[in-house]
């Protein structure tokens, strides 16, 4: 796996807190910051992810799907409502 440095510039506070989380967790400040940002960018893609797949939602389709669900069939034991 290529490394590279990358320069950070952190707020004297913020890195302070991140410093305690680190040594709480027993990790390396870089190592935490490293998932961090991996955590963040897989938040991003996966709110991208879903934006792009309701865009290709068809909801009339959706809506006539679940009008006839379970049309015809009797309820089983545990369709109750608490």
């Amino acid at each position: 796996m290529k490394k590279s440095n990358f320069a950070l510039r952190l707020q004297p506070a913020l890195l302070e807190e991140v410093r305690k989380l680190a040594k709480a967790e027993g990790v390396a400040v870089n190592q935490l910051i490293n998932v961090a940002v991996a955590e963040k960018l897989s938040a991003l893609r996966t709110e991208q992810y879903f934006a792009e797949r309701a865009a290709r939602g068809d909801l009339p389709a959706a809506r006539r799907i679940l009008a006839r669900a379970g049309v015809g069939q009797r309820p089983v034991p545990g369709d109750e409502m608490p």
